[in-house]
């Protein structure tokens, strides 16, 4: 099988480990990964701060980028999220319908690609350490993945699993919500590490590194005993290629 990656912005900037990451589970799991070096943006951002144009313009070079592909996979329950469902308004009834369409179907996050279309559940990791899950608002809600995450940490080798409470609720991050309003959304931050924290989890572990690296600041911020983890960096460890 050969799958096509995509990298997101915000793990090609800030969280390039995790990207590597995914290439080496993917690898481990007999896929071949290409990487398409001209990819850049799914226009998420762009699309929802209300610049539809720019939007348009991006998810046009994404469309392109991947018209061929067999699957698509990335890292980011958010950035599939956003072609699936918004691309439709940007691209319905025009020349690159039918290529969208194609693409919709053949896009997907990591953790339920492995465990829908390649029907693997265990990786062979190891993780000796007690975690919790954060469902992100696109995963949740957009995406509406829930278990997959969760069954494939509940495989992994010493990871003990707890549930926090109040899980369902959102981190506050909302892309640019934190910028316009901060007060607001340090609040919101604060309330769901405070769940986590109740869990006594080590770590808080989701599919989307927006919601990590927002809650990870705010953990610094005011050196709490708890960190971030992308699942894909978990499912990454415990093993070599």
């Amino acid at each position: 099988m050969v799958v096509d990656v995509f990298i997101p912005c915000f793990i090609d900037q800030l969280y390039p480990e995790t990207g590597f990451n995914m290439v080496k589970v993917l690898e481990k799991c007999s896929v071949e990964v290409r990487y398409n070096k001209n990819q850049t943006c799914c226009g998420q951002i762009a699309f929802n701060t209300g610049f539809w144009d720019h939007a348009k313009a991006i998810a046009e070079k994404f469309i392109r980028d991947f018209v061929d592909s067999a699957y698509v996979v990335a890292p980011s329950a958010s950035c599939v999220a956003m072609v699936r469902n918004y691309y439709d308004e940007l691209f319905y009834n025009t020349a690159l319908h039918n290529e969208y369409r194609v693409l919709k179907k053949n896009i997907y996050e990591i953790s339920d690609f492995l465990v829908n279309v390649l029907n693997i559940k265990d990786i062979g990791a190891t993780f000796p350490h007690t975690v919790t899950y954060h469902d992100s608002c696109a995963a949740l809600r957009e995406y509406h993945l829930t278990d997959e995450p969760r069954l494939l940490l509940n495989n992994v080798r010493g990871l003990k699993l707890v549930e926090m409470n109040e899980k369902e609720t959102c981190c506050g991050f909302g892309g640019t919500f934190a910028v316009k309003h901060e007060a607001i959304s340090t609040a919101m931050a604060d309330f769901k590490i405070q769940k986590a924290l109740e869990t006594g989890a080590e770590y808080m572990v989701s599919t989307d590194t927006s919601c990590l690296m927002h809650l990870e600041g705010y953990i610094k911020k005011h050196k709490l005993p708890l960190k971030t983890a992308h699942v894909v960096d978990i499912l990454a460890s415990g093993w070599e290629l």
